[in-house]
Parts: C-alpha cells; sequence; structure tokens
C-alpha cells in the first residue's frame, strides 16, 4: 500500500485521538498494509526469509510513529531515565517516545547509539544527552530476529556506566532474541509478535 499523499481531515487522525486498544489494531494494520511482505529475503542477520518486515514504511509514517510513541511509552518502568537504540532502526522510535513523554508530564531523553565510534569530534559511541552515572536506560528496538542489533545496543550503554534491564521491541520475529535477552538478564517484550501480523495480513488479503 502507498502511503497517501492528500490531506488527512480531523476525523482520519486517528493516531492523536484513539484508545491505546483501538490505537494497537491500527497499528496492526498500518504494519499489514504497509511493512508486510512475502517473498525471498535475505536478513541483516544473514539468515533467509520467506517475509520481511519492512518497519520504517511505519516508524517514519507520521501516524505510525506518533501510535508507536503512544504505545511504548506506558510500557516503561517509571523510573526510566533515556530510552536508546542502535542506529538506524531505533532511531525514529526512541524520537517517538520521547516527544510523547514531553505530552505526559514526563519527560524521557532519546539516545542514539552508533554501530561504530564516530570518527570526528568526540568519536562518541552514543549520541544524546549525558546522563548521571547509573541511569536506567530502556533499549528499544524495530523487530527482533536474532536479537544481536539491541544487545550491542546494551553493551555500549552498559560500557557508559548506564543501567540497562529491558528490550522493548515493535516486532518480535520469534527466532531466537527473546531467549537471546533472557540469557542476558534482560526483560524482553514486544507490541506485536509476527504471528500476530501474519494473521492480520492473512484477514485483510
Amino acid at each position: 500500500m502507498t502511503y497517501p499523499t492528500e490531506t488527512l481531515t480531523h476525523s482520519d487522525i486517528w493516531a492523536a485521538t484513539a484508545d491505546l486498544t483501538t490505537l494497537r489494531h491500527k497499528l496492526l494494520d498500518l504494519f499489514c498494509q504497509l511493512a508486510y511482505q512475502e517473498g525471498d529475503f535475505v536478513l541483516s542477520s544473514g539468515l533467509r526469509s520467506s517475509y520481511y518486515v519492512n518497519k520504517t514504511q511505519v516508524t517514519l509514517h507520521p501516524q505510525g510513529a506518533l501510535a508507536i510513541g503512544r504505545l511504548l511509552f506506558p510500557l516503561l518502568p517509571i523510573d526510566t531515565q533515556a530510552v536508546g537504540g542502535l542506529t538506524l532502526g531505533a532511531d525514529p522510535i526512541v524520537t517517538a517516545v520521547s516527544l510523547v513523554s514531553v505530552y505526559e508530564n514526563r519527560p524521557i531523553p532519546a539516545l542514539i547509539i552508533r554501530k561504530e565510534a564516530k570518527g570526528y569530534g568526540t568519536k562518541a559511541y552514543i549520541e544524546g544527552p549525558t546522563l548521571p552515572e547509573g541511569a536506567k536506560v530502556v533499549v528499544l528496538e524495530d523487530v527482533v530476529t536474532t536479537g544481536q542489533s539491541a544487545l550491542k545496543a546494551v553493551e555500549r550503554l552498559k560500557a557508559a556506566n548506564y543501567t540497562v534491564n529491558q528490550v522493548i521491541a515493535l516486532v518480535d520475529r520469534q527466532q531466537g532474541g527473546a531467549e537471546l535477552y533472557q540469557s542476558a538478564g534482560l526483560k524482553f517484550e514486544a507490541l506485536f509478535s509476527i504471528k500476530e501480523i501474519q494473521q492480520r495480513y492473512q484477514q485483510m488479503k
């Protein structure tokens, strides 16, 4: 489905006004309409797959981004001091959650973790505000397959003396990521399992 460019009417702007249950259903439909594809694909992990979730079609969609921020924010522990994730996939997600946190009167900054240290200036791995040592950061991820991407973000944050106990993803492909996080002592949850997306996709065809 191609993103419509025409101006939306107020009644079409569901992401700002829908209750969280309706919002979750709408976001699931958006994933099925814009992001989920079937075919022959090679994933970033090197694994082959008969389907692909092109998540940026949703995370960079205006209503998708707002819905993600609104749905992930309530999942954060009350003592969360920042959200972070590995670039590029997590960038729009941590930004959306940080923006929504302001409207919820609980501002939470966003951190972006580079895959390689910046080659100039501060040569930092982590972009964003400097937090107190031991600050509690929740790692956000788009689609979890093996779990290695988010784990790299966790390791970078811990190396910077932050505390990380939890990973939250948009989609769990259920291919070992949850088990990896458990073995690393991390709590893990996802908004959607791939089975839920596939079932809804078939219903909408």
